[in-house]
């Protein structure tokens, strides 16, 4: 039987993926076969070299995604350097911390416009190429703010929370025209996000103590999930959001 998992002969696009759970998605799709786009600002210069050591293929697109003004040039150049674009990963993501009651309308602006305005239009240039093929993979970085309030983070939840609306959208939308468009929602990561969290001993301890798991989740764990909504085995999944979270939301 052939493997469903594998990804070999595909492009995909991440966004955010000089670091973090964008690193560690890219390198796990690349590990199933994918070429991988590389979108951000920072260097990926880490990042290329992991996917290249799992045998893929490695393209940067530099642009900054605080504007949609780079989304079509990021489809057009995939498809120009590796034929087609197949997977679409909108991983990138920014956050801000202060109270609901001085929040302020720049940051604001900057979470919403990072988060949710750019990965629906960058959704929407992928997913033309991709209806036009009669086949592609959309997968949204979610969060269990798509579930939940949280505290001192209002245009972060809002976004989050948008993005997983966004989702089953697209899903409902695009599912009979062969586009898969789904969610992965992390739990608590170690990530540049969460340092704050982590070194705050209160609310560190806190966090601990609702995991099931009882510690903090690694990027690399989230490749298994992103292989198998990037992958055939997932093509009669359409609009789920799929938490990987040491059981939080079980508790």
């Amino acid at each position: 039987m052939a493997n469903p998992f594998d990804l070999s002969g595909k492009a995909a696009v991440v966004t955010g993926a000089n670091t973090g759970i964008g690193q560690a998605i890219s390198v796990a799709l690349a590990e199933a076969g994918a070429a991988i786009v590389a979108v951000g600002r920072s260097s990926m210069d880490e990042t290329e070299a992991l996917v290249k050591a799992a045998g893929s293929r490695f393209h940067v697109v530099k642009a900054d995604l605080s504007t949609i003004e780079p989304v079509k040039g990021i489809v057009d150049e995939t498809i120009r350097t590796f034929g087609g674009l197949d997977i679409l990963v909108n991983n990138a993501g920014i956050i801000r911390r202060a109270d609901a009651l001085d929040f302020t309308e720049e940051d604001w602006d900057a979470v919403i416009d990072v988060n949710l305005k750019t990965a629906f239009f960058l959704s929407q240039a992928a997913g033309r190429h991709m209806v036009e093929k009669g086949r592609g993979k959309i997968i949204n970085i979610a969060s269990l703010l798509s579930f939940q309030g949280g505290i001192r983070i209002p245009s972060y939840t809002a976004s989050k929370s948008g993005l997983a609306g966004l989702t089953k959208l697209l899903a409902c939308e695009w599912a009979n025209k062969g586009v898969n468009v789904n969610a992965i929602a992390p739990g608590y990561f170690v990530t540049n996000n969460t340092t704050a969290l982590r070194e705050d001993p209160d609310r560190n301890a806190a966090i601990l103590a609702r995991i099931p798991a009882g510690r903090w989740g690694t990027p690399d764990e989230l490749g298994g999930a992103a292989v198998f909504l990037a992958s055939s085995a997932s093509d009669y999944v359409h609009g789920t959001v799929l938490p990987v979270d040491g059981g939080w939301l079980a508790r």
